[in-house]
């Protein structure tokens, strides 16, 4: 019997797996050498570049019940809460934690402001994300700062660096993409372990060409168009000798210096987590999308903004308009989350210039418009493992030029049309755009389009498909770059951790418990 069931299941395992990918081949072949991969190297995304865990810190910790919160549910706890984060950041670090209970935030009587995090290594701490463990109901939506404009809703809960960036040197060499290594004109003010963006932004002809093809933009497209190519890449200076300066992961850009490339400060906030908490708002209307601007995200809750290293773990969403969003962040994780109820706007998303957010293990049970996926602004790196979503919607590419993302072992619908982002910013994704064993779950389309003719607002430049598979879709052939075994998955069956497990030599124990 025993050998009957091993029979079994290695005629199942080649049923669902094809023979290694000759794209992973081509990839650890570049590696070993040293020389440029077609796949962007994504082994970098994440909390400490996926190498560690997320850690339970040991903080001094911050009770909001002793500073005044109502775990019954009885009165605000806005303030209470708002007292537990300042006592935390004078401390220069805490736990802001939540026992069990229900704790009422924006209601009648409170002002409707966002809620302020701006020192690193602060960390909010309940104890479940269930409704028998540490509840944050969010009653009152917070109002647009301008209702004409549908995206100007606050988040609830913000975090955010209070300095800014600044100019250090200009960089006068090219580079390749995938390598880790820049010439400037002067290093002498960069140390290693500063934080830094690689920067361009230039709308010569030439630099266009090479960004879109080999598609043309259209005479709409006025953000590429007058205002360039734009790219925002946060990276971690590993040394410095002479005027070359290395990173700790890899360029994802060719940088040519004639566009005028720059590195400048990287302002931000270093160890910010939220975990084991249940984030509760009041949306019961049914969506529309774009009908006003509470719609839109009335009851936005998480916006990581400017944070290293910083994670959203193991909590849950429920009636809310957008769950949580990354905005120039980078090397950060939200792993092991759950949105529920009614649906709203979006997500999980990585945006506005991020680098290498990993979106791991999440389930969108709801169905939002736009699930799990990336925004504008030049986000770079982003790797979505893992995570589950309704067929009735598809991933986020919100234009304003987000490129080199991985959708890696991704199960939901897929369709065109649930992109998003305005006419004047597209393309909804630029290049490197890597579908990995994605599982349709909707029905089969035949020839599907990326460069959609017949709209206006589906325009995505040629990705990479490898193991696309479920329900039967095919593909164009000059709407793909590469595109290999349609209809079966491939081996390996994960991008990420085989790039993770060929840099490091061995896979990090923490990633097991999620596959």
């Amino acid at each position: 019997m025993n050998k009957v069931i091993l029979v079994v299941l290695m005629l199942s395992t080649s049923l669902l797996y094809s023979q290694e990918s000759e794209l992973w081949n081509n990839y650890k072949s570049a590696y070993e050498r040293g020389s440029e991969p077609k796949l962007p190297n994504f082994s970098y995304a994440g909390y400490k570049y996926g190498e560690e865990p997320i850690p339970i810190v040991k903080y001094k910790t911050f009770n909001v019940v002793d500073f005044g919160a109502d775990k019954l549910g009885n009165k605000s706890s806005k303030q209470a809460l708002i007292k537990a984060i300042s006592a935390a950041e004078k401390n220069g670090s805490g736990i802001v934690f939540f026992p069990k209970g229900r704790y009422l935030i924006n209601t009648e009587g409170d002002d409707l402001e966002t809620i302020l995090v701006s020192k690193s290594n602060i960390v909010f701490r309940g104890e479940g994300e269930s409704v028998d463990g540490s509840v944050l109901f969010f009653d009152k939506d917070l109002p647009a700062e301008d209702p004409t404009k549908l995206w100007t809703c606050p988040p609830s809960i913000k975090v955010n660096a209070k300095h800014r960036d600044k100019f250090i040197t200009k960089v006068i060499a090219d580079a390749r993409r995938e390598s880790f290594s820049i010439e400037v004109s002067d290093a002498s003010a960069i140390k290693p372990g500063n934080w830094v963006i690689l920067k361009v932004k230039n709308n010569a002809p030439e630099l266009i060409e090479y960004d879109l093809q080999p598609l043309v933009p259209e005479k709409e497209w006025v953000s590429i168009l007058n205002d360039g190519v734009i790219v925002n890449e946060r990276h971690q200076v590993k040394s410095v000798k002479n005027n070359r300066v290395t990173f700790f992961e890899p360029i994802h850009y060719d940088v040519q210096s004639k566009h005028n490339w720059e590195l400048y400060s990287y302002a931000h906030l270093d160890g910010v987590g939220f975990e084991y908490i249940k984030f509760e708002g009041n949306w019961k209307i049914p969506f529309v999308h774009h009908k006003n601007a509470q719609h839109d995200g009335g009851w936005t809750i998480l916006n990581l903004s400017r944070c290293v290293n910083s994670w959203v773990k193991d909590c849950s969403f429920e009636n809310v308009s957008r769950a949580v969003v990354f905005s120039q962040s980078a090397y950060s994780t939200a792993l092991n989350n759950t949105i529920r109820g009614n649906f709203g706007h979006s997500a999980i998303s990585a945006g506005g210039g991020s680098t290498s957010i990993l979106i791991a293990h999440n389930t969108d049970l709801a169905g939002m418009w736009h699930t799990f996926g990336v925004q504008g602004g030049s986000t770079t790196g982003t790797v979505i493992w893992r995570c589950t979503y309704p067929d009735y919607t598809c991933f986020e590419s919100h234009a304003s030029q987000p490129r080199c993302t991985l959708f890696d072992n991704v199960e939901g619908g897929f369709f065109a049309g649930r992109g998003g982002g305005a006419r004047q910013n597209l393309p909804n994704h630029g290049r490197y755009l890597v579908l990995w064993n994605f599982k349709e779950t909707d029905e089969a389309e035949e020839n599907f389009e990326f460069w959609d003719t017949k709209t206006w607002y589906w325009k995505i430049v040629p990705p990479i498909i490898v193991g696309f598979h479920g329900a039967g879709t095919t593909f164009k052939e000059q709407d793909v770059d590469v595109v290999e075994s349609i209809g079966k998955r491939v081996s390996p069956e994960s991008l990420w951790e085989s790039q993770l497990k060929l840099r490091l030599g061995k896979l990090p124990k923490w990633i097991e418990a999620y596959k």
